[in-house]
């Protein structure tokens, strides 16, 4: 299987696990980028959300389990693959975790070719929905996959931010999402912005899919109209 498509986040506090782990990953042709604790995790997400994150469970501040429930939260995350990988095996512990949503639960030491065929088995499913990446209301198409949109058949730019609030608004058309469950989704807790931010995204994109697409729920927030 082709594995230099496929990016990989790598947290855990531990330098030597991390290094020891990033080798075998790097090896086998996968993209890796780090984090050493969870809250630098979080942020990397929301920068550049990889296929595959392989988590430890026992950190310092934000330990494992509340990164994953904090990652599944978004919508926007429903593709990652969440694998923990910790040295706690016990019962309550790997439940938890899949209660948090991780879809898999890996206990240490960390056997490098156990390791290596799990991921390829997960990544099979993101290779399955590869193929059925576009999603299309209307005459408006977008690709996920390939961050595209088309309009009447016809590409149009969207910048990062206006992508994925269209994304977002798309994956549940109908829904009225509220203006703080927007913030969380696309800025996330951390990073503080005006309070005419998601106005003037909103603006733009009706500037560039039409004006009947997305609908203000005055003091609310906003819908995307599957008519």
């Amino acid at each position: 299987m082709e594995t230099k498509q496929y990016s990989i986040l790598l947290v855990d506090d531990e330098p030597d696990i991390v290094d020891f782990i990033s080798y075998n990953l790097k090896k086998e042709g996968y993209l890796v980028s780090v984090a050493y604790d969870g809250k630098e995790a979080l942020e990397q997400v929301a920068q550049n959300r990889p296929h595959l994150i392989l988590l430890d469970v026992m950190m310092p501040g934000v330990d494992g389990f509340e990164v994953c429930q904090t990652i599944r939260k978004n919508s926007l995350n429903k593709d990652i693959i969440i694998v923990f990988l910790s040295a706690r095996g016990e019962d309550d512990f790997q439940v938890n975790g899949f209660q948090v949503g991780a879809d898999d639960y890996i206990t240490k030491p960390i056997v490098p070719k156990v390791l290596l065929c799990k991921l390829q088995a997960l990544l099979k499913r993101t290779e399955t929905n590869a193929k059925n990446n576009n999603t299309t209301f209307d005459n408006i198409t977008v690709n996920t996959e390939n961050y595209t949109v088309t309009l009447d058949n016809k590409s149009i730019f969207l910048p990062k931010k206006e992508f994925e609030l269209l994304v977002l608004l798309t994956s549940n058309p109908d829904k009225v999402f509220k203006r703080e469950e927007i913030y969380t989704a696309i800025w996330g807790d951390e990073i503080i912005v005006g309070d005419r931010t998601i106005d003037v995204h909103i603006r733009r994109l009706r500037e560039k899919l039409g004006n009947n697409k997305i609908t203000t729920i005055k003091g609310v927030g906003y819908k995307y109209e599957n008519k």
